[in-house]
């Protein structure tokens, strides 16, 4: 399958590029960028061609994979949909339910294939955890922390302006969520929103299996604190999410397994776009209640 990427940013470089250059299934066509001399730096590092115009990257490709913040890579999703590109997103997939939802429509409509690189799902000893407990039945109630410190330390995406617009909600909320839901099911309601320290947001959310989770998200927290926890309780017991060692960019190379088997198979994955907009709509509610709490 032939792919281009489509950004340039920390992400591009750190993972992207890394994972389509490596994968043996994927012949790397080119990159576009925002910036010119940024697409040819990364275009020279690995062997491929920078592309000035996005539209002459989607005609040479069969596919294209977006390292690019949600308000641009929605658009650009759709647009590369329709010009028949499979597509291979990062989350959030939008910064807004309308822009998600144009995604999703765009994608319907070419016929084409997505996945949403949600990072916890694709790295091989989580994502088993998590089909494991999803076969399980009885979960009373969850818990997960995902807590950064992108604000508070020398991290690359400090700098990030969607970020800083957006929030922890925005940023890791979609990696806490991509866990709870094939778990617990759908959320049913967003019971309640409350600002923290920093960007530090808690939600407590009822989900259709009758189960109630509760999130603690921040970018803010203090180095020394920063990780992620997911903890189940129910009748199977308590379970933790099992940590791991395993890079951003094996855990990318296997999301681009799965857009290679739904882009040959007609079945959609269950991170698909359509399920990011799942994900957006959660966010905007939750962003919904925030925006009316007194701080």
């Amino acid at each position: 399958m032939r792919i281009g990427l489509l950004g340039t940013g920390p992400w591009a470089r750190m993972a992207h590029a890394p994972a389509l250059s490596g994968h043996g299934e994927l012949d790397f066509v080119g990159v576009w960028g925002r910036r010119a001399d940024a697409a040819k730096e990364l275009a020279d590092e690995h062997g491929t061609r920078a592309y000035d115009d996005v539209d002459a990257l989607l005609a040479d490709v069969d596919a294209v994979a977006v390292a690019l913040p949600p308000a641009v890579q929605a658009p650009l999703a759709a647009r590369a949909a329709r010009a028949g590109c499979h597509l291979l997103l990062d989350k959030p997939l939008a910064a807004t339910v309308e822009e998600g939802r144009a995604v999703v429509e765009a994608v319907k409509s070419a016929g084409v294939a997505s996945v949403v690189f949600f990072t916890t799902r694709f790295v091989a000893e989580t994502e088993a955890w998590i089909g494991e407990q999803a076969g399980k039945e009885g979960w009373f109630t969850a818990r997960a922390q995902w807590l950064g410190s992108v604000f508070t330390s020398d991290s690359p995406f400090a700098d990030s302006p969607w970020r800083r617009e957006k929030g922890a909600l925005w940023d890791v909320g979609p990696h806490a969520l991509s866990v709870l839901l094939p778990v617990l099911g759908d959320v049913r309601k967003v019971a309640a929103a409350v600002h923290g320290p920093g960007d530090t947001v808690h939600l407590v959310l009822q989900h259709a299996s009758g189960a109630s989770s509760t999130l603690t998200l921040s970018l803010t927290a203090p180095p020394a604190a920063a990780g992620a926890v997911v903890e189940l309780r129910g009748t199977a017991g308590v379970t933790l999410l099992p940590e791991t060692s395993e890079g951003a960019v094996p855990a990318l190379v296997r999301a681009a397994d799965a857009l290679l088997d739904a882009a040959r198979t007609g079945s959609p994955h269950p991170c698909d776009a359509a399920f990011g907009l799942r994900v957006t709509e959660i966010l905007a509610t939750a962003d919904e209640l925030l925006s009316g709490e007194a701080r």
